[in-house]
């Protein structure tokens, strides 16, 4: 294969600087593998293809594909040709695609026709699609040299309110944080990555990053059914499994993931705290693998971790900030707090994104000047106000309070919807659950509980157990129970579905 000069400014490189590793598994998918010498190839394929179509440097191009080694493909090309990738959940219905096509200002959409021909009606857009089958298998293209602070993607998010939200994220803040990860995680070249999550969300994206990072191979698992997906990991013989708590949650009901599976090395949560009584029921049945809890937020991508060797001591701790980023604790008036005080998590580092898409407004009131700077330094830098309320312990471990849009004021007490789930999970009668409020006269507002039952959980029960862990003002007015939970694309709980009134 001809040499390939990238700048060393350009994400693509990721997947550019390994391709000495040929024949190597890049992605396995069901029955078909594509070696790295073959995604290399495809990721040229498309970028010249985008190149014939008119793209050029900074044009935004949309992928609506499926997890495939094509959507890695499509998202390296873009990348090539100067472009900014603009990815988009496959499982979004066309008033949410047709946004994301509006707001990012499109000029083409990445699509397979599969994905038209199941949307409930058309796409409404002025952007040219480009079909997958219409780009070649392999082709030459010289990339793009872009710098580090040039916009890369950008990452459609919900926010509190409003419409999603478009993070504008630098092809500096995609290396910086692939590489922290990596770092953290001791990611090898002879790793087996599990892609479980939709590359649409970070998380789901940085599996395929580090992979790619490493030289690794990438291992999709498509099935929503929880035994299938331990199948799967189990004849796939994964290394590394990351899920967001519902999916690690339904993978634990899951008789045969009691056994522990050989090849797996390592788990890792993010996108939501993971109730204790799971961390050690994770441990128990996993024990020949290391556990490593994360927290972080799209705008900066991955904030903190704890190492395995302190998950059994600290389970409901999210860690110290990753290789590369710092993280302060803050009051309201911008001063640092101390061990046990409860303030706003704030970012800084590498890995904090440019800002919000068309949205100077919201921009400034997330990305703001470092509040901890030394008087008579250049205030240029921005650092990322993460809306998450957290407290360090005397050893600097964070542990997580709650939202700060989310927390419930009853009875005058500010109560974290978390705690009083993490109560519930506790119980041992409830796979699941999601706590929300509702107006209330009397209390301001009211505690309502949102649960799946165990095999054999009962209700009554439930309630006893709650009455006789919480006080009186943070006990639930009224348990829910559903037969499952809401969940956004990403695949996390959605509170949004359950109702939620806002004050």
């Amino acid at each position: 294969m001809t040499a390939l000069a990238t700048s060393a400014g350009n994400a693509c490189a990721l997947l550019f600087d390994v391709r000495d590793r040929g024949r190597h598994p890049a992605v396995v998918d069901g029955g078909a593998t594509t070696s790295y010498e073959q995604l290399v190839a495809r990721a040229l394929a498309f970028a010249g293809a985008l190149s014939d179509a008119g793209i050029s440097t900074g044009d935004r191009v949309a992928i609506w594909l499926p997890r495939t080694a094509d959507w890695a493909a499509a998202f390296f090309g873009t990348l090539a040709c100067g472009a900014v990738a603009v990815p988009v959940n496959d499982l979004l219905r066309p008033r949410q695609v047709e946004h994301v096509l509006r707001h990012s200002g499109a000029s083409v959409l990445v699509s397979a026709p599969a994905l038209h021909e199941s949307a409930p009606r058309p796409i409404e857009s002025d952007a040219a699609v480009l079909d997958p089958a219409d780009v070649p298998a392999q082709g030459s293209f010289v990339p793009v040299p872009r710098t580090a602070g040039d916009v890369a993607q950008i990452v459609y998010t919900s926010g509190s309110t409003g419409p999603p939200k478009g993070i504008t994220v630098s092809h500096a803040n995609i290396r910086a944080g692939t590489e922290s990860v990596v770092s953290y995680l001791g990611i090898e070249p002879g790793d087996r990555l599990a892609s479980l999550l939709p590359f649409s969300f970070d998380y789901g994206q940085s599996q395929m990053l580090c992979a790619v990072a490493r030289g690794a191979t990438l291992v999709i698992e498509r099935s929503p059914i929880a035994a299938r997906i331990v199948q799967g990991l189990r004849r796939r013989e994964v290394t590394v499994a990351a899920c967001v708590p519902p999916l690690w949650l339904q993978l634990l009901g899951v008789d045969a993931f009691g056994e522990a599976i050989p090849s797996l090395r390592l788990m890792t949560n993010t996108g939501g705290r993971l109730p204790e009584p799971a961390v050690r029921r994770l441990r128990a049945a996993q024990p020949q693998a290391d556990l490593v809890l994360m927290y972080g937020l799209t705008e900066a991508f991955r904030s903190t971790y704890l190492p395995p060797d302190r998950v059994d001591r600290k389970p409901t701790s999210i860690g110290r900030a990753i290789p590369g980023a710092e993280i302060a604790i803050v009051d309201s008036a911008g001063a640092r707090c101390e061990p046990g005080e409860v303030g706003q998590l704030v970012h800084r580092g590498p890995t904090v994104a440019l800002g919000y898409w068309d949205d100077e407004d919201a921009t400034a009131r997330v990305f703001r000047p470092n509040p901890l700077r030394p008087p008579g330094t250049p205030g240029s830098e921005r650092v990322v106000y993460s809306g998450d309320l957290v407290c360090a312990d005397e050893e600097g471990d964070l542990h997580f309070v709650g939202r700060a849009d989310t927390m419930i004021k009853t009875l005058g007490y500010r109560v974290s919807p978390d705690e009083v789930a993490e109560v519930l999970h506790a119980s041992g009668e409830v796979t699941e659950a999601v706590v929300t409020s509702e107006p209330d006269d009397l209390r301001g507002e009211s505690i309502v509980a949102h649960v799946v039952l165990a095999e054999g959980g009962d209700a009554d029960r439930l309630e006893r157990f709650v009455a006789g862990e919480l006080p009186r003002y943070m006990q639930p007015a009224r348990i829910e129970v559903h037969a499952e939970l809401g969940r956004t694309p990403s695949g996390k709980h959605d509170p949004g579905s359950f109702a939620r009134t806002e004050s």
